[in-house]
């Protein structure tokens, strides 16, 4: 199987920047080996970020999402440093939702009913960014009203809801990319599930090439007939 060999550790964010982190973020270990990847979780309001939600932002962060992308990127021998380097919001940030969704597929919220919340408010959530970013920037929506569409939408508490309205205000587009990302992954294995030899490691090999645009992306899953 393709496996990273750097481990993963989870750690606090530091109480000195939690008040400006994101609920979790990702660290890639470095190349020659001598610090694990981390994946950092926010601790500074439970409230605004229950538990029910913590086994996909896990599966997002960590594996088989940021971890298993980058570092099987950074690890390839397949392509140079500055393509193992590499960062495309939509492809990477894509995968990662994609992997949530694999984890449902795997099973991993079963006997779990409110981690299966979690996973579906965390699929609403993110295709609501598509609406609040696009109405800010392009319709002309009011801080306030991207606020309170995204608490009646997915019902995540306000401190929260502020908190990523604020983020978008200043980094156009960037929300977006998540569920473009993922919808482009998800296409691309419903199209190599209709070619003889398909299994999902087949398809999950592209990996090994590195992050790419999604454009390119679909070029080279579909030249290589990625999946068999």
């Amino acid at each position: 199987a393709s496996l990273p060999k750097a481990p993963v550790e989870v750690r606090r964010v530091p109480p000195t920047i939690q008040a400006g982190a994101p609920g979790g973020y990702y660290q890639n270990a470095s190349l020659d080996g001598s610090r694990p990847a981390i994946y950092y979780i926010n601790l500074r309001d439970t409230f605004d970020r229950p538990k029910f939600g913590l086994a996909t932002l896990t599966h997002h962060e960590a594996v088989p999402g940021h971890h298993l992308q980058v570092s099987l990127a950074l690890e390839s021998e397949q392509i140079p440093l500055i393509r193992r380097r590499g960062f495309f919001s939509g492809y990477s940030e894509g995968w990662a939702l994609y992997a949530e969704q694999l984890a449902d597929e795997m099973g991993m919220y079963e006997g779990d009913p409110l981690g299966q919340v979690g996973y579906l408010q965390s699929l609403l959530f993110r295709a609501t960014r598509l609406v609040v970013d696009s109405g800010m920037h392009a319709k002309r929506w009011s801080r306030e009203k991207a606020t309170d569409y995204l608490i009646a939408t997915t019902g995540i508490a306000r401190g929260r809801s502020q908190g990523e309205i604020d983020r978008y205000t200043v980094w156009p587009g960037q929300a977006c990319s998540y569920k473009i990302g993922h919808t482009v992954w998800t296409r691309l294995r419903d199209e190599a599930k209709t070619r003889p030899g398909y299994t999902p490691k087949g398809f999950h090999s592209v990996l090994l090439k590195g992050a790419m645009p999604l454009a390119i992306l679909e070029r080279v899953v579909r030249r290589t007939g990625a999946g068999a």
